[in-house]
């Protein structure tokens, strides 16, 4: 069994206000994302964190599986925010993953709309948020990041030319535990600042790499071409669509064209 992630991330001083209050550990998980809700459904403070060393049932977005092998950062956190602060819940889960890969390694990170951690072009992190709304306020939501640390992206066909790893991008192997310290920590300071009335917009702005891209953006069965021109003030993707018309999509997949 490995040694345990969050009391190597404990020990070597974890400062936050509100996340981390709680930090539970497993070898194994069917899956993070369910475990906090678990949490959620009941009357657990927010900020609890479930990190797992593998997962057998984990997921990405739209229900896709989630790739899992053990020597890499399987994370959900639990938040009670209100529903202004919602929308802003995987934006700052985005953002404090990119802050803690580039503070950790020096690597330059972007986000690829909605919510792709990339680095050199290829994806190193996904980021997942869950939410039960209760008549008009949130119940609760659940943010989950995972991110290839050491995982062999070659040894999964699908995956193999659109993922990479934090260690193969950094040429060394670069403690979990410092980038699961580091994610807690921005992740903490952005949720108190979103508390506070305080927009993340903007630096997540500055990270996405499909403003100004030509670009294919799908949402069930349907699709879209145009030219992504930038997001509105809640992460909300800008689509100048051919006929000139601006869409505005709340949720999807996209993928550069070039043409």
């Amino acid at each position: 069994m490995p040694p345990n992630l969050v009391a190597t991330t404990v020990r070597q001083g974890l400062y936050t206000r509100i996340v981390g209050r709680r930090l539970l550990y497993y070898p194994e998980l069917p899956s993070t994302m369910d475990e906090a809700a678990k949490l959620g459904e009941g009357d657990a403070e927010e900020g609890a964190v479930v990190v797992a060393e593998v997962q057998t049932a984990g997921r990405g977005r739209q229900g896709r599986s989630w790739v899992s092998q053990p020597g890499n950062l399987l994370v959900s956190v639990l938040f009670r925010p209100t529903l202004e602060a919602l929308p802003f819940i995987s934006i700052i889960g985005g953002i404090a993953a990119a802050r803690a890969v580039r503070k950790v390694t020096g690597l330059d990170l972007k986000i690829k709309w909605p919510n792709d951690v990339l680095v050199g072009g290829r994806k190193v992190a996904g980021i997942l948020a869950e939410s039960a709304i209760a008549g008009d306020s949130v119940w609760y939501a659940v943010l989950g990041v995972g991110m290839n640390v050491s995982l062999d992206t070659e040894q999964t066909e699908e995956i193999a030319a659109i993922a990479t790893s934090v260690n193969a991008a950094a040429g060394q192997e670069v403690p979990r535990e410092d980038l699961l310290r580091q994610f807690l920590m921005d992740l903490d300071a952005l949720y108190l600042a979103l508390g506070q009335g305080r927009s993340p917009i903007e630096e997540w702005q500055e990270l996405l790499e499909t403003t100004g891209q030509r670009l294919v953006a799908t949402w069930g069965n349907d699709s879209f071409t145009g030219m992504a021109v930038g997001t509105d003030e809640l992460g909300n993707l800008l689509l100048r669509q051919d006929d000139g018309s601006l869409l505005t999509l709340t949720a999807g997949d996209v993928t550069l064209t070039d043409h």
